[in-house]
């Protein structure tokens, strides 16, 4: 069964805590950059990361292999093999 490489929960989870302190516990301000938006944009895109994480995470793990090995009369084999989402 091949590996899950989408997005990650961990970095999902990463990156919306790193939105919400700086969107609600940093104070500082620079001129022409708003932090609590950049917390407020990162804080949206860790759930969504999150979010699809678990729904990809979640349907890999419905799918079906079946392998069928058949010997013909000459000694010969054939092999097949089916993938099915289940």
């Amino acid at each position: 069964m091949p590996l899950y490489r989408g997005p990650s929960i961990g970095f999902g989870v990463f990156l919306a805590v790193v939105g919400a302190i700086l969107a609600f516990a940093v104070a500082d301000r620079f001129s022409g950059v708003n932090l609590q938006m950049i917390g407020y944009i990162c804080l949206a895109a860790g759930v969504v990361l999150v979010l699809i994480g678990i729904a990809m995470g979640a349907r890999s793990g419905r799918s079906a292999t079946e392998r069928h090995v058949t010997r013909d009369a000459a000694g010969g084999t054939h092999e097949s093999i089916e993938h099915r989402d289940v």
